[in-house]
């Protein structure tokens, strides 16, 4: 993947003084490098940059934001109560990025960054609850088992409207997700909205979530079953070992589930498919708005060939679409369910080391190896089975499960 190079302080024009140079060169972002995270996948590296030699954007002219600077003055003479510069400056770049309209654009500060580094690492204090957007309204696409969500009874499909009284909707996910998280375990109140239940409000309080990304076991038959909660930084790992157990108990097919899964980290979905892809093919791909184009190819695996199946549904997003593509594309196997999330952009986290804050930016689009790009549209099953909305409120019973009870008949078809 491409590196990045220092990009030096922005010249000056007409020598208008160190707060717009400053303002300028926070401004400045780059694309390229190496993905990050990916209910989000994202570049990561710090505010302004090469990419290429070429710089990204160039402000030549910097009187469209001499009126920003001019209300600051205006605060500063006339307004009668406590000023925290700080404050002013994180609201107009929060204000910036939010004026793009776009959900997955979004500035962090210091804390919000660090809560959402944490859910990466395995271990994070908070509600365990998975979350995207969806017609600009923030969608719960999962709660973890066991976790203080699952109790309180939110399911796939709730809406969020507001944490702690303070209204929320797509394009403050970042926001929504930072106040449900935190170091103390405190409740947290969320009004939500359930289409068989109308509006109605609950109390959850925070606890320590542990994430056990995969799970796997034998069914009858030797048919083998492993499930992905998401793509952390040591699913794929994981994912190899359960892998390996179920081929050493004599597998002869495998039912992947990706259902409910939000997506995670780009390099560890295409480890994870790499093992039924041949090496070097191509998995995935990335065009910017520069048409540069970036390429991931399969790093080949253990279970080329293996019949399988893949359950998906409207919450699998993200790394779950690139590993659902892939496999659809080169007819590794036979997806099951309904049709996905559609998550198909990237972003790139830009983080400044100084203070600790980033800034996630969408930078550019993803295809399937067949060069489809699924943003807003999702990856469509070979066999469409709908999971009835009554069972959602119901305690998971797999013998009632349709989508399941179809896979498990498709693969035992397969290795007969």
């Amino acid at each position: 993947m491409n590196g990045y190079e220092p990009l030096g302080s922005p010249q000056k024009k007409g020598g208008r003084g160190k707060w717009i140079a400053l303002f300028i060169l926070f401004f400045v972002v780059t694309a390229g490098g190496a993905f990050y995270l990916g209910n989000v996948f994202a570049y990561s590296t710090g505010f302004g940059g090469l990419v290429d030699g070429e710089i990204i954007q160039e402000y030549q002219d910097v009187d469209a934001y001499k009126k920003l600077f001019d209300i600051r003055g205006a605060i500063y003479q006339y307004y009668d109560g406590e000023i925290d510069d700080a404050a002013l400056l994180e609201g107009a770049i929060k204000g910036m990025t939010e004026a793009l309209g776009d959900p997955y654009t979004v500035f962090m500060n210091r804390e919000e960054y660090s809560a959402f580094n944490q859910q990466s690492e395995g271990e994070y204090v908070g509600l365990g609850i998975q979350v995207g957007v969806r017609d600009n309204k923030i969608v719960v696409i999962a709660p973890f088992d066991g976790s203080p969500a699952a109790e309180a009874g939110i399911i796939p499909g709730d809406l969020i409207l507001s944490v702690n009284g303070t209204e929320v909707s797509g394009e403050d996910i970042d926001l929504a997700v930072s106040m449900m998280k935190g170091n103390d375990k405190v409740p947290v109140d969320l009004n939500l909205y359930r289409e068989s239940k109308g509006t109605f409000e609950v109390s959850v309080t925070r606890d320590t979530i542990q994430l056990i990304t995969v799970e796997g076991e034998m069914l009858d038959n030797n048919i083998g079953y492993i499930s992905i909660s998401s793509f952390d930084e040591h699913t794929d790992e994981d994912f190899s070992e359960a892998l390996a157990e179920l081929k050493s108990k004599g597998m002869k097919g495998l039912i992947l589930d990706l259902r409910d899964n939000p997506g995670g980290l780009l390099t560890t979905s295409v480890s994870v498919v790499s093992n039924f892809i041949e090496r070097g093919k191509v998995v995935v791909s990335t065009i910017d708005k520069y048409n540069k184009k970036d390429v991931l190819n399969s790093e080949g695996g253990e279970a080329i060939g293996l019949p399988l199946v893949v359950l998906v549904n409207e919450y699998s997003a993200s790394a779950s679409e690139i590993v659902s593509g892939a496999i659809r594309d080169y007819d590794a196997g036979t997806l099951i369910g309904t049709t996905t999330f559609g998550k198909g952009i990237v972003q790139s986290m830009l983080t400044d080391t100084k203070d600790g804050t980033a800034l996630k930016v969408t930078i550019s689009k993803y295809y399937t190896p067949l060069g489809e790009n699924i943003h807003g549209t999702g990856i469509a099953p070979d066999i469409e089975v709908e999971y009835p909305d009554e069972l959602r409120e119901q305690l998971y019973d797999r013998a009632k499960d349709p989508q399941f009870t179809k896979a498990l008949e498709v693969i035992k078809e397969k290795v007969q």
